[in-house]
């Protein structure tokens, strides 16, 4: 059996460096722990902003985990792993009213509330579908323990609704279109500490049930948040919670009697936790110096690919280690103590201070632990424009998918209504584009033909080549796009310019040959 370090070569020969590297296992395993450690019958949602990647969250779906999106591209994500619109929860201050006609148009009916303007927003929207959006109520509430009557005190916040709102304006939770169903609270993240978590979650609990009885404000879905801890580019271990189940149920039977019956349906959502331990990043050193006292290694992966608070000044604690290590006693020439910077013209691309990595040379690649949750789109990865990493799910030692995460620009026309619209978008991989491809392209020969079939097998099982073909829908991932390119440079005796590299060229069969065949008549002449 081959070896982690023999994997991961063989990875970054055929993907390069530098690499994301997800365990499935590791997901799958997270999700029973964060189960068993929860009061049953009870609703986890995975929040997708810990990690949207699709094949994550189909996985984390097939162990019957519903989504919490907050945005177009995290609802994307959700519908693209299966997951039912009707099944989602859509939260986060600040939607528009673009964002909420799609959500309840693909069938989106359930959102978690920040303000009366949120409520009210959500409302018209699904007014004028003719449709009833369930709200639930995000609280913004004190922290536990001990809080006397319906006084709570949290700070000041854009998350959430305060107590004195909610008692003046109350007559505003009857929006049209809507209807409230429960409650949302979110007192806290990544906690470690079991007896602190459960003090927060039962506090919540109480907290609802009180404004239930006091103010009549409906109960049927409690979303009493996350808060559960995973380690983050470190080394470490994801708490269990071991007496979380138990200490948590008898809260729930005091306060809330009907919860085992689904009345109301207890629900909580998570992201580092379930995602967290199951990703790596691998990347390779280019360079080793000496500055003014100090040694660098400066690393092809930096705060565009993991850490990127560090660029607005918080350096977070990262830890990288050696692929493999150096053999017992063996010595190797090099510092011992090593800044990790990564290759981007900022001084504030450092993801380590004091690494201590003895003998590191350019050439070795090192490893940054439990970067599943928030590592490549928590990142700079717009800044400079360097390509993403390449990201490879693994089930064992078995590659499920590999994919690229790209920026792509593309085309907007003005707009006739209220509406907003993207102006720029994030894809698994650059080959899509909606700028259509020319309505007048030259025939192709039967060798072009032949070509795309030879690398594209779904494309030559729809039989013959038709111009509007979608070449991203028929596997054109970055590695065909390399051996397309490759094979028609080759065959047809031109040159690609880097102009033509770009997702419209690769859009369509007819697209790609117009290119092809325009090249091909300045070389030597047209057609006969």
């Amino acid at each position: 059996m081959a070896t982690d370090r023999d994997l991961i070569e063989g990875l970054i020969e055929r993907y390069g460096s530098p690499l994301y590297l997800y365990d499935l296992g590791r997901v799958r395993s997270a999700l029973e722990d964060l189960r068993a450690a929860l009061p049953q019958p009870s609703r986890i949602y995975y929040s997708l902003k810990a990690n949207p990647h699709p094949g994550l969250v189909a996985e984390l779906r097939r162990g019957g985990a519903r989504a919490e999106v907050t945005s177009r591209g995290e609802l994307a994500a959700a519908l693209e792993a299966g997951h039912p619109a009707a099944e989602l929860m859509y939260s986060g201050p600040g939607k528009v009213r673009s964002e909420l006609d799609e959500a309840i148009a693909v069938g989106m009916r359930t959102f978690s509330t920040e303000s009366f303007g949120d409520l009210e927003r959500i409302g018209a929207a699904a007014a004028a579908q003719g449709v009833i959006a369930d709200c639930v109520l995000r609280i913004n509430a004190a922290g536990a323990p001990g809080q006397g009557g319906l006084r709570m005190t949290g700070g000041p916040s854009q998350f959430g609704f305060d107590l004195d709102g909610l008692i003046s304006e109350r007559s505003r939770l009857l929006a049209e279109g809507t209807r409230i169903v429960g409650m949302h609270f979110f007192p806290l993240t990544n906690a470690r500490d079991e007896d602190g978590l459960h003090a927060e979650l039962a506090n919540s609990v109480r907290t609802a049930a009180r404004l239930r009885d006091e103010l009549g404000i409906p109960l049927h879905l409690l979303d009493l948040g996350g808060g559960f801890a995973a380690p983050y580019a470190t080394p470490g271990e994801r708490p269990v919670y071991q007496g979380l189940r138990t200490s948590l149920t008898a809260v729930l039977d005091e306060h809330l009697p009907g919860w085992r019956d689904g009345e109301p349906v207890i629900a909580f959502e998570s992201g580092r936790y379930l995602v967290g331990d199951s990703g790596r990043l691998v990347t390779t050193v280019t360079d080793v110096k000496h500055s003014k006292g100090s040694d660098y290694a400066v690393l092809d992966s930096g705060i565009n690919h993991l850490g990127g608070l560090s660029g607005l000044g918080r350096l977070l604690p990262l830890s990288a280690q050696p692929l493999t290590a150096a053999p017992q006693g063996a010595e190797r020439a090099g510092p011992a103590t090593v800044t990790l910077a990564g290759p981007l013209c900022t001084p504030a691309d450092v993801l380590a201070r004091a690494a201590e990595l003895p003998g590191v040379r350019p050439g070795d690649r090192l490893v940054f632990p439990h970067v599943g949750a928030y590592g490549l789109s928590a990142s700079l990865l717009g800044f400079l424009g360097h390509p993403a990493p390449a990201e490879i799910l693994l089930d064992g030692d078995k590659t499920v998918s590999a994919t690229r995460l790209a920026l792509r620009r593309h085309v907007v026309e003005p707009l006739a209504g209220p509406a907003t619209k993207d102006t720029t978008a994030m894809a698994d991989t650059p080959l899509s584009t909606t700028i259509d491809a020319p309505a007048t392209a030259p025939a192709w020969d039967q060798e072009y033909e032949e070509l795309l079939h030879d690398v594209l097998p779904r494309l030559a099982a729809k039989g013959p080549l038709r111009s509007d073909s979608s070449l991203k829908a028929a596997g054109l991932d970055s590695m065909a796009m390399v051996e397309v390119l490759v094979r028609v440079e080759s065959a047809y005796g031109i040159s690609i310019p880097d102009s033509e590299l770009v997702p419209a060229t690769f859009a369509t069969p007819a697209s790609l040959w117009h290119v092809v065949s325009s090249l091909r008549e300045q070389a030597v002449g047209p057609a006969a």
